[in-house]
């Protein structure tokens, strides 16, 4: 059986400990059973079969047995199977897990060198989330109470969701609306009591947003007020290509990606210092950027 087919095949429980198993010693330089006893709750003979398992079956290059420092390295041919190893993914891993390091204490010596600024909580119920999965992912109708700051009012709307979106500071879900006759985007931490999800399917689904399903560029460039050491400095801390950023999204999705860069599409920054970031095809967004 080919490697690919091996790995298609893994059983979720020991992916996860294969990435454990790669994410530590590739980016920590020392593998022990520790760190799969402690973050897994197995036993250290379990824990040696896993990695054994790993080397024989998977990477029989990737690691080797350090007598000196009583644990496993990196080979020089260490190809990751089941990690990205870009620094980004890692430093994604750290944000994602930074609560939860002071219990895994294999991973410890990376975080205490770690800090990650929280959100405020967006006060997201329970009781609203479940309901709106499952119309999500059944396709369902749903009543909702809800409060926005065109309608401070609470006011009930029939809506249709079809996917979750995380922006970077706060949750919404995608969704026909009934009472406007298009697809809108609804705040979760704005819903209003519990939704009451509907028997029959809608036929406003995922397939029919046409502004979420169309795909467009967003394509940022330093502000050209900059010097060009200044230009060539912001060049490299976004990685770009020819003095251009492109970040692919959906006509859905533009407004929440300029404001994730934090660009203001509306106005120039007085000092270009402040401002760095600049949209280099603005009139092509124009229509999904809520424009003044």
């Amino acid at each position: 059986m080919k490697r690919t087919q091996r790995m298609e095949q893994t059983r979720w429980d020991l992916a996860l400990r294969y990435r454990l198993i790669e994410t530590v010693v590739w980016w920590e330089g020392r593998l022990t059973t520790n760190h799969l006893i402690q973050s897994f709750g197995i036993s250290r003979q379990q824990a040696s079969k896993d990695i054994n398992t790993y080397i024989n079956d998977y990477a029989s290059k990737n690691l080797v047995y350090d007598k000196q420092i009583k644990g496993y390295v990196p080979t020089r041919q260490f190809k990751p199977l089941f990690i990205d190893d870009s620094a980004s993914a890692y430093l994604d891993l750290l944000n994602q897990n930074n609560e939860r390091a002071p219990h895994i204490e294999g991973l410890a010596l990376a975080y205490a060198h770690t800090e990650v600024l929280k959100v405020p909580d967006r006060s997201v119920k329970p009781e609203v989330l479940r309901p709106l999965l499952k119309a999500c992912r059944e396709k369902r109708r749903l009543d909702i109470d809800y409060v926005s700051f065109n309608t401070p009012e609470l006011e009930g709307r029939i809506i249709a969701p079809h996917t979750l979106v995380y922006t970077g500071m706060r949750w919404h879900v995608r969704a026909y609306c009934e009472k406007n006759r298009m697809y809108r985007d609804f705040v979760l931490s704005r819903f209003r009591g519990v939704p009451d999800v509907h028997e029959e399917q809608t036929e406003n689904g995922i397939e029919q947003d046409v502004e979420w399903n169309t795909p467009v560029d967003v394509i940022f460039k330093p502000d050209e007020r900059l010097t060009p050491a200044q230009r060539a400095i912001i060049e490299v801390d976004y990685g770009m290509t020819d003095g251009q950023l492109v970040v692919g999204s959906s006509q859905a999705l533009v407004k929440y990606v300029v404001k994730r860069f934090g660009v203001n599409p509306n106005m120039h920054d007085a000092r270009p210092e402040a401002q760095q970031l600049v949209l280099a095809n603005r009139a092509e967004l124009k229509p999904w950027l809520n424009l003044d």
